[in-house]
C-alpha cells in the first residue's frame, strides 16, 4: 500500500494513464462476453432458459434489456410453465391448540422429495389457503381482501371480497380455478343462505355462485339451477381440473346419496355428475361413510371410507378411489381399493409423483406406494416425510404445485400489488408472544455462538501459556501427559454457521430448536471438560514443579554434605 501511494505520488500522470488503460480493457472485455452471449441465437437462450428455474431467471432479467424481454414475453412465461416441475404444497391453517395460538404455515417437497425450511413469505400468520393453480395462491386473510399471490415471485394481489354475507364468510367457501382455453383466472364464491354471522348447520344451502375474473372490477352472481348442499361442500372439498370446477352435493335417491356438480369457468353453466351405481358394503359396527373429491393424475377422483364409530374423523375398513374415465358418458372405474384405510386423506391432491401422501394419528405424514390391481391394493413401501405436530392433522392442505413467472401487476387496476418482506414482523398483537418467542430463540443462539468464540479464544491463550512453561519441567512422562490433556482443552467447536435471513416453516423451526438445545448441550460438555482438564494440569505442573524443587534441594543437600565430607578428610 506504502508502495502503491509512493508511486502515485511520484508518476501522476503514468499511474492516471495506466488506470485508464485497465478500465478501458476491463469493460472491453465486458462488452466482448455481452457480445458472444448476445449474439446466440434467441432460440438457443430460450432453450437454455427454459431449464433454468424461477428463482435464477428473476435474477436474469436483470442482466440486460434483451434476457428481460425474453423472460418476460407471455409466450415464454406460459411455455416455461408447461415444463415446470411439481412439487407437493402442504398448508397447514392457524390453529389454536391448548391454548397456545399457531399460525399459518407452508411446507414444500420437491421433485426429489427434499423439503423446504424457509416459511412462503406470501403466507400471512392468520391466512388460509382456498385454491392453487399455475403456481398462484388464493388466500382468505382475515381482513376484507382476499390474496392472491405468486408463490415464487412474492407478487401479492389484494381484492375485495364480495360485500353480501361478509359476516357469515368462511375460507372453504372460496375456491379458485384457470380455464385454459380462455386464459382467465376466476374466484369462486359459494354464498350461503345462512343468516350472518351464524354457523353453518347440517342444511345450509346455497343457491348463488358469486364469481370473480381476475382483472374485472366487480362480482357477478350466477343463480345455481337447485339449492345445494354447503355442509357436503365443506367436508368433501373441491376441486379445479382442466377450467371446471367439482364438488359433491346430496342426492337421497342415488345409491351412494352423493352427486357430482360440475361448474364450467369458462360458460360459467352448471352440471350433474352421477356416481358409480356399485353398492358399498358397510360395516355395521362402523360409523357413517365419508366422501371426498380428489384430483389424480388429472383426473377427478372420488374418495371414500367408514369413519369411527367414536371417533368421526378417524377412518376404519377399507379406503375406495374412483375415478371419471368419461365426462360426457359419465363412466366411473375402480382405480384403488386400499385394504387398510389410513387414518386422514389430504387434499385436494394426495398423489405426488407416483407416491401417495397420507397421515396418520401420530402426527405424521407417510408417503406410500401402492402395489396391486384396482381391487386389493397396499399400501407399501412406507416412508416418513414430515413431523407436523403440533398442527391436527385433519386440517392439513395438499396441493401439487409449480413455480411461475405469472405476473400479478398486468392486474394491478383490480387491486394493489405489493411484495412481502423475506422476513417481516407480524404486527397484530396476538403474535407478540410469538415473535418473543422467535426473538428469545436468536438471542440464545447469538449467546451460544459468541460464548464458544471467547471461549475458543481462551482456550487458545491458556494452550499458550502452557506451552511455554511445558519445557520447565523437566519429567518427560509428565510433559507427555499434560501435552494430551492440552488436547482435551476445548475440543474443536462446529463452526458458526450463517442464520437464515427468512422465516422458518413450523418443522424447521422445531429441528432449529433441538439444533440448539444439543449445541448447548455440547457447549456445557465442553466447558465441563475443560474446566476438569485445566485443574488436573494445573495440579500437574504444581507437583511437577513441586518435585523439582524438592530434588534440586536434595541434590544441594547431597553436594554440600560430600563438600563438608571432603573437608574433614582434608583436615
Amino acid at each position: 500500500m506504502f508502495l502503491q501511494k509512493n508511486l502515485v505520488s511520484k508518476f501522476p500522470q503514468e499511474t492516471r494513464l495506466l488506470t485508464m488503460m485497465a478500465e478501458e480493457t476491463k469493460s472491453k472485455k465486458q462488452k466482448d462476453e455481452e457480445h458472444i452471449i448476445n449474439g446466440l441465437p434467441g432460440e438457443l437462450i430460450e432453450r437454455i432458459f427454459f431449464k433454468l428455474p424461477v428463482s435464477t431467471l428473476l435474477r436474469c432479467t436483470g442482466v440486460c434489456k434483451e434476457w428481460h424481454k425474453i423472460i418476460r414475453d407471455p409466450q415464454f412465461v406460459t411455455s416455461h410453465l408447461q415444463d415446470a416441475p411439481q412439487c407437493a404444497f402442504l398448508f397447514f391453517p392457524q390453529e389454536s391448540i391448548s391454548g397456545k395460538l399457531y399460525p399459518a404455515d407452508a411446507i414444500l417437497i420437491d421433485e426429489t422429495w427434499s423439503q423446504s425450511t424457509c416459511a412462503v413469505p406470501v403466507v400471512g400468520p392468520g391466512d388460509s389457503l382456498c385454491g392453487s393453480c399455475n403456481g398462484l395462491l388464493c388466500l382468505y386473510t382475515k381482513s376484507s381482501t382476499l390474496k392472491i399471490a405468486n408463490l415464487a415471485t412474492g407478487e401479492c394481489l389484494h381484492l375485495d371480497k364480495p360485500v353480501k354475507n361478509l359476516r357469515g364468510d368462511y375460507f372453504f367457501l372460496y375456491n379458485f380455478g384457470f380455464h385454459p382455453v380462455t386464459k382467465e383466472y376466476k374466484i369462486i364464491h359459494f354464498l350461503g343462505d345462512s343468516v350472518e354471522g351464524r354457523p353453518l348447520h347440517n342444511n345450509s344451502r346455497f343457491r348463488v355462485v358469486q364469481v370473480y375474473t381476475l382483472g374485472d372490477d366487480k362480482w357477478r352472481d350466477i343463480k345455481t339451477p337447485e339449492a345445494l348442499s354447503l355442509n357436503c361442500l365443506k367436508n368433501s372439498g373441491a376441486v379445479n381440473i382442466g377450467g371446471t370446477m367439482y364438488w359433491l352435493t346430496e342426492d337421497m335417491v342415488a345409491s351412494w346419496q352423493h352427486a357430482v356438480i360440475t361448474f364450467d369457468l369458462g360458460e360459467e353453466s352448471f352440471a350433474r355428475i352421477q356416481l358409480p351405481a356399485t353398492v358399498l358394503e358397510d360395516s355395521a359396527g362402523d360409523g357413517p361413510r365419508r366422501y371426498w373429491v380428489r384430483e389424480i393424475d388429472g383426473k377427478i377422483c372420488i374418495a371414500t371410507a367408514q369413519t369411527c364409530s367414536f371417533q368421526p374423523r378417524r377412518l376404519v375398513g377399507k379406503l375406495q378411489i374412483w375415478t371419471l374415465e368419461n365426462k360426457t358418458e359419465q363412466r366411473w372405474s375402480q382405480k384403488y381399493n386400499i385394504q387398510y384405510s389410513p387414518d386422514y386423506i389430504p387434499g385436494p391432491n394426495l398423489v405426488h409423483r407416483d407416491k401417495t401422501i397420507l397421515q396418520r394419528r401420530d402426527r405424521n405424514l407417510y408417503s406410500y406406494e401402492l402395489l396391486g390391481d384396482n381391487s386389493n391394493t397396499k399400501l407399501c413401501k412406507m416412508t416418513k416425510l414430515l413431523d407436523f405436530r403440533p398442527h391436527k392433522p385433519d386440517n392439513m392442505q395438499s396441493y401439487i404445485c409449480v413455480k411461475s413467472l405469472i405476473r400479478l401487476d398486468v392486474y394491478k387496476k383490480a387491486g394493489i400489488v405489493r411484495r412481502p418482506k423475506q422476513r417481516g414482523v407480524w404486527e397484530l398483537k396476538k403474535w407478540e408472544a410469538w415473535e418473543h418467542k422467535l426473538s428469545e430463540n436468536e438471542r440464545i443462539w447469538t449467546d451460544t455462538h459468541r460464548d464458544e468464540h471467547v471461549g475458543a479464544a481462551h482456550a487458545q491463550c491458556y494452550r499458550t501459556m502452557i506451552n511455554d512453561v511445558l519445557p520447565r519441567i523437566l519429567d518427560d512422562t509428565i510433559q507427555l501427559e499434560i501435552g494430551m490433556k492440552i488436547n482435551q482443552i476445548f475440543p474443536n467447536i462446529p463452526d458458526q454457521q450463517p442464520r437464515p435471513l427468512r422465516r422458518l416453516n413450523c418443522v424447521a423451526q422445531k429441528q432449529d430448536r433441538e439444533n440448539l438445545f444439543v449445541r448447548m448441550e455440547n457447549w456445557n460438555n465442553i466447558t465441563k471438560a475443560t474446566r476438569e482438564a485445566r485443574h488436573s494440569i494445573f495440579s500437574m505442573m504444581v507437583n511437577a514443579v513441586l518435585n523439582q524443587i524438592g530434588a534440586s534441594s536434595s541434590d544441594a543437600g547431597i553436594s554440600s554434605q560430600n563438600r563438608s565430607e571432603g573437608d574433614d578428610v582434608k583436615i
